[in-house]
């Protein structure tokens, strides 16, 4: 499973006054506020839209507009995500702070299958119970015995299955977008055609999706 929450685009009016700067075009923008909401004009997309389909070296402005959201994910999609970790932030949930606090639910993991079904198999419950009992263990050996305690946890942050969920408060831009969407749209793990579709429903997501003219 995947999902993303508190999604904010930030950003628009300067970067779209800063693509124009090169031709010192300003006077063209058409883009305007309308009921305090900030609208991209037809000139100034047409403008846009044709920088980015000439590529990075045209297109810097999509690098100032800014997106954040809180993303929940498995492990095993965070790890591909970062390939993406160009310029970009996040603040996850802590294993370290929290792993150990209270015992694992169902909820914590995404068991889901490819048509996103849930899917709970024996193998899963079992490693559930495996690793609530060594939360149980750890939790009664913190106060007598911290090396014994040190030891467990580790082991258990190790044994973590990869469909353990992580929140992370994601920052990054449309250019970061850009490269996870035409990369990732059609990829083997279904968290990322997810994720893409939650792209398509940004403002102005055709900035992101528009493909690249042809070098």
């Amino acid at each position: 499973m995947i999902k993303a929450e508190n999604i904010a685009v930030m950003n628009f009016e300067r970067a779209l006054r800063g693509m124009r700067n090169p031709l010192e075009s300003w006077d063209q923008s058409d883009s305007k506020y309308v009921s305090g909401k900030f609208v991209i004009g037809e000139k100034d997309l047409e403008v846009a839209l044709k920088l980015v389909k000439a590529g990075s070296d045209h297109s810097k402005f999509m690098r100032q507009i800014f997106v954040s959201m809180d993303i929940t994910a498995p492990m095993s999609w965070w790890w591909d995500f970062d390939t993406y970790k160009i310029a970009t932030t996040k603040n996850s949930t802590s294993r370290m702070h929290k792993l150990g606090t209270r015992l694992l639910e169902l909820k914590d993991f995404s068991i889901d299958d490819e048509d996103g079904e849930t899917n709970i198999t024996p193998l899963r419950l079992y490693v559930l119970e495996d690793i609530n009992r060594r939360i149980k263990e750890y939790q009664q050996l913190k106060g007598t015995d911290s090396k014994a305690a040190a030891k467990l946890w580790r082991d258990i942050v190790f044994d973590l299955p990869q469909n353990y969920n992580f929140l992370s408060t994601w920052t990054g831009s449309y250019e970061n977008l850009g490269n996870v969407y035409h990369a990732r749209k059609l990829h083997k793990q279904r968290e990322f055609r997810d994720f893409c579709k939650i792209i398509e429903t940004l403002p102005y997501s055709g900035l992101i999706t528009v493909r690249k003219e042809a070098a």
